[in-house]
């Protein structure tokens, strides 16, 4: 079984505790997730069985959709509900004081990781030294904020839809929040409804994955689904096994394929058969640029090789 399963993870639960649930359910030899959620949050967590363990590096750079709960008043160490409560304040704010706030949070902004994350320091999480009374500094991260929408406001309570990119702490972007409404915050609810290509409604609960032993039928994204973003160069059966046996791609090769439009840089899936992932390359030139190439010159770098 190679492939990506889409675990709707519960509350409660690190995404290491599923990647290992969902390894013993599956008999599974290798189990990966493709991005980290923390144990309050619920939602799309990819998850790559086998030799599909290999797309982790492909896939982990994606852009995410959440749909958060902040806490309006309230300030804590950890910056959700579940840590120390270190200051309250009356939050006298309308909804268009809010609006205005997510507005000022779209485009770039810097964020340094909050002291309870699995960002490493020294090899060992950020945790591990704040529970231990150990502050360290670490330089912020420039992320994006893409979409802000406001769903709901019940005082002290707003919802809000985020779409960003890899990276972003919504617990940070809440105390952020906080700070510009005047009034403190921090994250009450958190659901990731999107990671990269896969969606909400591509989920298997864990309970079914106990019930049925097995993934659900029609669930298991096949590799090559699983890098659908990327442009393909198709390829058969001899050029396959030369690229399985460590070969890299040469114009000579591929004289007469029909090559994709793509940029210097791009990324590119080698396919057999339109249904087997055979390799990954970065392009090293771009396609206007393939018909004045010698014949023995290398247009593209394999990143990785797939054996399934």
């Amino acid at each position: 079984m190679n492939g990506v399963i889409v675990v709707d993870k519960p509350e409660g639960r690190t995404s290491y505790d599923v990647v290992r649930e969902v390894r013993k359910i599956l008999n599974a030899k290798k189990a990966g997730h493709t991005g980290t959620l923390d144990p309050m949050a619920t939602g799309v967590l990819p998850v790559c069985i086998n030799e599909a363990t290999k797309l982790v590096q492909f896939l982990s750079g994606d852009s995410k959709d959440y749909r958060a709960t902040m806490l309006l008043g309230v300030e804590t160490d950890t910056l959700d509900i579940e840590g120390r409560v270190l200051s309250t304040h009356e939050p006298s704010v309308r909804e268009e004081n809010i609006e205005e706030a997510l507005k000022n949070c779209l485009g770039t902004m810097k964020q340094i990781p909050p002291r309870y994350s699995a960002v490493k320091f020294q090899g060992k999480a950020l945790y591990h030294w704040a529970r231990r009374g150990i502050s360290v500094e670490l330089p912020a991260r420039t992320v994006e904020i893409h979409r802000l929408t406001l769903l709901d406001v019940r005082l002290p309570y707003v919802t809000f839809f985020v779409s960003c990119s890899k990276g972003t702490y919504i617990r940070s972007l809440c105390a952020d929040l906080g700070e510009r409404l005047g009034c403190k915050a921090c994250l009450a609810g958190l659901r990731r409804t999107r990671s990269g290509r896969f969606l909400e409604d591509e989920t298997v609960s864990l309970e079914d994955l106990r019930n049925h032993r097995a993934v659900p039928e029609g669930r298991l994204i096949p590799m090559v689904e699983a890098l659908s973003d990327y442009s393909t160069i198709h390829v058969d059966e001899d050029m396959a096994a030369k690229l399985k046996e460590g070969c890299q791609p040469f114009m000579e090769d591929f004289h007469g394929n029909n090559m994709p439009s793509l940029a210097m840089g791009d990324m590119v899936r080698f396919i057999l058969r339109r249904e087997t992932l055979v390799a990954v390359g970065k392009m090293l030139y771009a396609s206007e640029e393939l018909p004045a190439l010698n014949m023995k010159e290398r247009f593209a770098r394999i990143v990785r090789v797939f054996n399934h």
